[in-house]
């Protein structure tokens, strides 16, 4: 299994990419949301020769409006991956089933040549999740050993600690094969 990180405005822009292979950067949430650290984040990322992912903290409603202000704020290159971050919001709501299904839809439709992938927690995938839909493959997160998150679905990154930072891993046997994955 390969390893990686994902950051957000709440890490440091110099993180240290020894031993990764991806790196999940938080670009966008709602409608007004920007990572102000996005750029730099990406060019730590790119630097280190990692593949680079994007994800969008989804919430409820205006969800042609939220995929359309993703796309146009993560950068756009073959090979990137993109993902929903499906969660509980600070207001504590969160997008249903049909929404998250339709933002990964107008995503996969406004940028074609990029995977897209659902992000969302064991719970979430267990108890709130009715559809199944994670795009082009699911990324889970659920604190437990490495590679073993506990569900029964085929997932392509698990989430398995955010001590100290958010730590993944992907299911794939190379890097050259995740590259290979991600460009569609």
């Amino acid at each position: 299994m390969l390893r990686g990180i994902d950051v957000s405005a709440y890490q440091s822009s110099t993180y240290g990419t020894d031993g990764l292979s991806f790196v999940f950067i938080k670009a966008t949430e709602g409608r007004s949301y920007v990572n102000p650290k996005l750029a730099a984040q990406t060019k730590r990322a790119r630097d280190a020769g990692c593949v680079v992912g994007f994800y969008h903290f989804l919430w409820p409603g205006n969800l042609t409006a939220q995929a359309e202000y993703f796309v146009s704020k993560a950068p756009e290159k073959a090979g990137d991956i993109l993902a929903v971050d499906w969660e509980t919001t600070g207001d504590g709501t969160h997008a249903s089933n049909a929404e998250k299904d339709t933002f990964i839809r107008k995503v996969k439709q406004l940028r074609p040549d990029n995977r897209v992938v659902l992000y969302c927690n064991r719970s979430y995938w267990l108890n709130v999740d009715e559809t199944s839909y994670a795009g082009d493959g699911l990324w889970i997160a659920d604190y437990v050993t490495a590679g073993k998150p506990r569900i029964k679905a085929k997932w392509r990154f698990h989430q398995y600690t955010d001590d100290p930072v958010d730590t993944n891993v992907a299911d794939f046997t190379t890097k050259a094969a995740l590259k290979d994955w991600a460009t569609v």
